[in-house]
C-alpha cells in the first residue's frame, strides 16, 4: 500500500480537534479516514460537513469503552493507523464529576489499545511493521511550570493537578506500557492549549467572543495571569498527520504555538478585535473590555504552562505556521460568519436533532 493511500482510524473525530484532523486528512491528503465518535455534548458531526459526503470518509457513532464494536470496527474497516484523540477533555466539567474522564480517558484508552493490538497481531508482516498507534494527549500531564522561562520537554516529569490532566497522564502511562510490554507500536504527542474554528463555546476563546457579541460578562478566572501556549488548531492537525505518518516508534513529540499570553491578555485581545471588526455593539456596552468581570479562581489552577517544540520541527520539520496575532484574527472571523454552527450549539439542536428528541 502506497504511504499516501493509508486509512487511518481516528477516534474523536467529530471533536474540536478530531474534525480539524479528519478535515485535513481528506482534503489535503489521499488518505482514507474512518471516524469513530461516541457524539457526546462536544461531538458535531457539523463541524464535518465539508467531507461527509467524500468517498475516502466514514463514520461509526461508537463509544471506545465498548470492545466489542471496537473489534468489528478494526475487524471490518482494517486501517493502517490509529490517531487516537477521543477524550473528555474540559478541566471544569472533571473537577464537577471525574467519573466521565476516568471512564473514558483510562478505560476507553485501554480498550482501545486491547482491540488495536489483538488486530495488529493479526496482520501479516508487512503491514504489522507498517502499523502505528498515535496516542494524542496534553501539556496539562506535566502540571505546571513555576519559572517564567523553564519550558516543557518531552523528558518533563508527570505532575497532573486535575481529574482531567490525571486521566489523560494515566493513558499516557497505557500507551507507552502498551509498547514496552507487548511491542504495539505507539506513539505519544502532548499538546498546548489549542484555539480556532469550530471550537465548543465553553472553551475560553469562543466563550470571549460570544459573549461579547452577546452583551455579557466576560469571566476571567482569578487575576487573569495564568499563562498558557496556545496553538492554533489546523496548524496541530498538520502536526497529528506528520507524527502518524513520518514519527518514530516509541518517541514523545511535544507540539506547542509559540505563543504564550496570559489569559487576561488573550481575553483584550479579543475585545480589541471586537472593536475593530464589530463596531456597533449590544445595548449598554460602551467598549468590550468593560465587560471583564473576574471570578474566583479554579480550584488546582495551574499558574503556566509551555511547550518546548523544538524536537519536533528538528526532527520531522513541523513548526506552527499561525502567530496567534493571525490565527486569533482567524479564529474571530471565523465566528463572526458562522453563526448558523455555533447557535446551533449554544441552543442545543444540533445535540437533539441527532438524538432524535426536542
Amino acid at each position: 500500500m502506497l504511504e499516501s493511500e493509508m486509512k487511518i482510524l481516528v477516534t474523536g473525530g467529530a471533536g474540536f480537534i478530531g474534525s480539524a484532523v479528519v478535515r485535513h486528512i481528506i482534503e489535503d491528503t489521499k488518505d482514507s479516514v474512518v471516524n469513530v465518535d461516541k457524539l457526546t455534548y462536544a461531538g458535531n458531526l457539523e463541524s464535518l460537513a465539508s467531507v461527509a459526503n467524500n468517498e475516502r470518509y466514514a463514520f461509526e457513532q461508537v463509544d471506545i469503552c465498548d470492545r466489542s464494536e471496537l473489534d468489528r470496527i478494526f475487524s471490518l474497516h482494517q486501517p493502517d493507523v490509529v490517531m487516537h484523540l477521543a477524550a473528555e477533555s474540559h478541566v471544569d466539567r472533571s473537577i464537577d464529576g471525574p467519573a466521565a474522564f476516568i471512564e473514558t480517558n483510562i478505560i476507553g484508552t485501554y480498550n482501545l489499545l486491547e482491540a488495536a493490538r489483538q488486530y495488529w497481531n493479526s496482520l501479516d508482516n508487512d503491514k504489522k511493521a507498517a502499523f502505528r498507534f498515535h496516542h494524542i494527549s496534553t501539556d496539562e500531564v506535566y502540571g505546571d511550570l513555576e519559572g517564567t522561562t523553564d519550558l516543557f520537554t518531552e523528558e518533563t516529569s508527570y505532575e497532573p493537578s486535575s481529574p482531567y490532566s490525571a486521566s489523560k497522564a494515566s493513558s499516557d502511562h497505557l500507551v507507552r506500557a502498551w509498547l514496552r510490554t507487548y511491542g504495539l507500536p505507539t506513539i505519544v504527542t502532548n499538546c498546548s492549549n489549542n484555539y480556532g474554528p469550530y471550537h465548543f463555546p465553553e472553551k475560553l476563546i469562543p466563550l470571549m467572543i460570544l459573549n461579547a457579541l452577546d452583551g455579557k460578562a466576560l469571566p476571567v478566572y482569578g487575576d487573569g495571569m495564568q499563562i498558557r501556549d496556545w496553538l492554533f488548531v489546523e496548524d496541530h492537525a498538520r502536526a497529528l498527520y506528520k507524527v502518524a505518518t513520518e514519527g518514530e516508534i516509541g518517541e514523545t513529540y511535544n507540539i506547542g504555538g509559540h505563543n504564550e499570553k496570559a489569559n487576561i491578555e488573550v481575553v483584550k485581545t479579543i475585545c480589541a478585535l471586537l472593536e475593530e471588526l464589530v463596531p456597533t455593539k449590544p445595548e449598554g456596552v460602551v467598549q468590550y473590555q468593560d465587560l471583564i468581570t473576574y471570578v474566583k479562581d479554579r480550584p488546582g489552577h495551574d499558574v503556566r504552562y509551555a511547550i518546548d517544540a523544538s524536537k519536533i520541527e528538528r526532527e520531522l520539520g513541523w513548526k506552527p505556521e499561525e502567530t496567534f496575532e493571525s490565527g486569533i484574527r482567524k479564529t474571530a472571523m471565523w465566528y463572526l460568519d458562522n453563526k448558523a454552527w455555533w447557535s446551533r450549539v449554544l441552543d442545543g439542536s444540533y445535540s437533539r436533532e441527532r438524538l432524535g428528541t426536542n
